[in-house]
C-alpha cells in the first residue's frame, strides 16, 4: 500500500484484519494467524488501489460515534472533530439549545452534537438523496444506541428550514469547499470516490459557504453562533466573506489539530 501512495499503510493494513476478524481493536490482533488470507490480501489490494478504507469496512468512527458510509457519501474527516469541539463547548450553559447542520452528508456533525449536547433538538439537511439516505441508515443506528433523534430534511442550505428563522441557537456546517481548479490536487480516495457535489464549489471554493452564511444569517436568534469548516487556503478568505456581509461579530478563524487553517466562527449581531 505504501507503494500506491497510501498515506497510513500500517494503520490501514491493521485496520482491515481488524474488520475481518471482527475484533474491537489492533491490540486484540492475536488471533491474526487464523485471518482468511484471501479476504485479506483482496482488500489490501483494494485499498492500494485508493478505494477508500471506509468503504472497505463500510464505517467510520468519530469522536464517540460510529458511522456507516460508502458509496454515495462523504467520508467524514478528523478535522470536522475540531468543530464539533468548538460547537460543544460553545454551548455550555445554553440550555435545552436548537441545532442545525447544513450540508449534514451522513449527518456527522449532527449526529456528534445530539451525542454530546444535553438536551439539544437537532436539524440536519442535506440536499443529495444519495448522501440523505446513508444519514438515514445512521440516524436508525444512532437512535437504536440511545441517542436522541435527529430531525432530517433534504433541501439546499440557501433554503432551509424557515419555519425556523430567528430561532436557532447554533447553526455548524461542512460545506463543500474545494475550488474547481483543485482538482488535480485532490487525493484519489476523495477526488475518486466522494461525491462531487460534496467537494466542489466554484471557481474560489466559496460558493456554497456563501450560502451557508446566508442561511445562517436568517436562521439565528440574535447572539446566535456560526461555525463553518473550509479549505486550509481559506484561513483568511473564508472569514473576510462574513465581515463583508454585515451582521456578524467575534468572526475568528481557527486551526485544527493539524495546525491548519480549518474553520471559521461567528456571532450574529443582537
Amino acid at each position: 500500500m505504501r507503494a500506491a501512495g497510501v498515506d497510513s499503510p500500517e494503520h490501514d493494513a491493521r485496520a482491515l484484519a481488524v474488520y475481518i476478524l471482527g475484533v474491537a481493536k489492533p491490540s486484540d490482533l492475536a488471533r491474526f494467524e487464523n485471518i482468511d488470507e484471501t479476504m485479506y490480501g483482496n482488500l489490501v489490494a483494494r485499498r492500494a488501489s485508493r478505494i477508500p478504507l471506509q468503504h472497505l469496512t463500510g464505517s467510520v468512527g468519530f469522536r464517540w460515534i460510529e458511522l456507516e458510509v460508502g458509496p454515495g457519501v462523504f467520508v467524514p474527516r478528523p478535522e470536522t472533530e475540531s468543530v464539533v469541539q468548538w460547537a460543544i463547548d460553545a454551548l455550555v450553559g445554553v440550555p435545552a439549545p436548537l441545532l442545525v447542520d447544513l450540508c449534514a452528508g451522513s449527518g456527522t456533525i449532527a449526529f456528534a452534537l445530539a451525542n454530546e449536547v444535553p438536551g439539544a433538538t437537532v436539524h440536519a439537511v442535506e440536499l443529495d438523496p444519495g448522501a440523505l439516505a446513508w444519514a438515514r441508515r445512521n440516524a436508525t443506528l444512532r437512535v437504536r444506541a440511545g441517542d436522541p433523534e435527529v430531525h432530517l430534511h433534504q433541501g439546499s442550505a440557501l433554503d432551509a428550514l424557515p419555519e425556523l428563522d430567528a430561532a436557532v441557537d447554533l447553526v455548524a456546517s461542512n460545506p463543500p469547499y474545494v475550488a474547481t481548479h483543485e482538482r488535480a490536487t485532490v487525493d484519489p480516495e476523495v477526488v475518486d470516490h466522494d461525491p462531487e457535489t460534496a467537494l466542489f464549489a466554484g471557481e474560489d471554493g466559496l460558493d456554497v459557504i456563501r450560502d451557508v452564511e446566508r442561511a445562517a444569517r436568517r436562521l439565528l436568534k440574535p447572539g446566535g453562533l456560526v461555525v463553518v469548516e473550509h479549505s486550509d487556503r481559506h484561513g483568511t478568505s473564508a472569514p473576510e466573506l462574513f465581515v463583508r456581509t454585515g451582521g456578524w461579530t467575534e468572526i475568528a478563524d481557527h486551526r485544527d489539530l493539524t495546525g491548519r487553517d480549518r474553520y471559521l466562527t461567528a456571532r450574529l449581531l443582537p
